[in-house]
């Protein structure tokens, strides 16, 4: 599967929760994510990032 670049609500959505819920999953990630070069207020989330978030999270992205 290819994944594009997608907004943090565009996720919480897909994955059925509040866009403050998906926030605090993401907390728990941020190690990953400041390796990955993203920082915790950026909304537009790259490729890489979006498919770390639904392979942790089995979120199925249409």
């Amino acid at each position: 599967m290819t994944y594009k670049a997608m907004y943090k609500y565009e996720l919480a959505r897909a994955a059925g929760v509040s866009t403050d819920t998906f926030r605090r999953w993401l907390i728990s990630d941020r190690d990953a994510f400041e390796a990955m070069g993203i920082a915790p207020q950026q909304h537009l989330l790259p490729p890489v990032a979006v498919r770390y978030i639904c392979e942790k999270y089995v979120i199925e992205i249409p």
